[in-house]
């Protein structure tokens, strides 16, 4: 990255508290939550500071900032924002894709064996109507492709998978996989949240029917907000799960609403629920507008390279076994390691406040657009003691 861009990171960290240096806090934990900005929670307070007293009107000021949101979403990952609605976490748009997708009994849904719970469950329930669901192994906690493409089947529909692998940071090969579910036919379903905002994504070139994320990890954004995509194409093809007043199109005339014979939207919108948590929404629109004044390229850069520098430690010791995948097309911003005492180690970070995960064994690092060289080196200052 040049001067400029780095200068622009540097004051874009100043923007999150626990960056002070007198709170004495190394945040590298941003695949669990990320932390709030100012900016973040300056638009919250904006709004409850407003509804003490319902005096000016919230709607267009809102409707404004979910079409802000359906916008940069859609940047982020190659979309059209008709193509993007807002949801409340990732489960939402996956049970979109469970309960919308043309399903019947007898039917076959193919998932890893090692996904994150929220992207098996929506499947998982599909069983009460006769619909099978197939665990394809994973090689050495990785997405076998191999391995997927032998299993399917003659009565494969969907396969449903995770951008990134959330205990190692594992970045699938999305647009292989999705060439191998057009050839068999198979719906592409994808659970994004461990990738979106920091990691470079074409989701036509990847050929993926829906997507979902949550924005509390790497959008930066309050708990119960995200979004979803579904592909242009499948959208009049798609049950309806569930329907809301708001998945029709009112043009913000609240004050005729006897009618019942409005269109559903014809865009992903008519997959969204309503009311809309306006305070949240908000946010995320903050948090969205400054991921995109760096650029999701720019971030990846960042990360990585803050990543390199561990790395490059983690390989010079005796102690510490890298678990993630350093081929560059399968990197992403999460680092996983463990050691032969990795939950002592994990205890002893915590206790000098290193915040990072301990999943699967291993510690997990997450690092992101608001970290920097200096938080890397509290890490490692740490892990030589505990090596000594």
């Amino acid at each position: 990255m040049n001067k400029e861009t780095m200068k622009m990171f540097a004051e874009v960290r100043r923007n999150f508290p626990l960056t002070d240096q007198n709170k004495g806090i190394t945040y590298l934990n941003s695949a669990s939550t990320g932390p709030l900005c100012r900016p973040v929670r300056e638009a919250l307070e904006r709004y409850y500071d407003a509804a003490q007293f319902l005096v000016s009107e919230h709607d267009t000021a809102a409707f404004a900032d979910l079409e802000k949101i359906r916008k940069l979403g859609a940047k982020f990952i190659g979309a059209d924002s008709d193509e993007i609605g807002f949801g409340f976490h990732t489960g939402f748009g996956l049970n979109i894709a469970a309960f919308g997708l043309p399903l019947k009994q007898g039917d076959e849904i193919l998932l890893s064996d090692i996904e994150f719970p929220s992207n098996v469950y929506p499947w998982l329930a599909l069983r009460e109507r006769g619909i099978d669901i197939r665990f394809i192994e994973s090689s050495d906690h990785f997405f076998d492709i191999d391995k997927f493409e032998r299993a399917i089947g003659s009565k494969s529909r969907v396969l449903s998978l995770s951008f990134v692998q959330f205990f190692n940071g594992y970045k699938n090969d999305l647009k292989k996989i999705g060439e191998i579910c057009r050839k068999h036919g198979l719906y592409f379903v994808v659970d994004g949240i461990q990738g979106c905002g920091h990691q470079i994504l074409d989701i036509h070139e990847c050929q993926v029917d829906i997507f979902s994320t949550g924005a509390q990890k790497w959008l930066l954004s309050p708990l119960g907000t995200g979004y979803f995509y579904v592909r242009r194409e499948l959208q009049n093809n798609l049950q309806m799960p569930f329907a809301s007043w708001l998945s029709v199109d009112w043009k913000l005339n609240f004050g005729d609403l006897f009618h019942y014979d409005l269109p559903y939207f014809d865009s992903a919108r008519k997959f969204e629920m309503g009311t809309y948590p306006y305070a949240h929404v908000h946010a995320m629109a903050a948090a969205l507008e400054l991921i995109d004044n760096l650029g999701v390229e720019n971030i990846q850069k960042h990360n990585h390279s803050l990543l390199d520098i561990l790395i490059d430690y983690l390989k010079s010791s005796n102690t510490y076994t890298v678990v993630s995948s350093l081929d560059k097309n399968h990197r992403s911003s999460i680092l996983s390691f463990t050691s032969s005492r990795a939950g002592d180690l994990f205890q002893e970070l915590k206790s000098r406040k290193v915040i990072c995960s301990f999943r699967q064994g291993a510690i997990r690092i997450a690092v992101h657009l608001f970290n920097d060289e200096s938080d890397i080196r509290r890490l490692l200052d740490v892990l030589e003691i505990f090596e000594n």
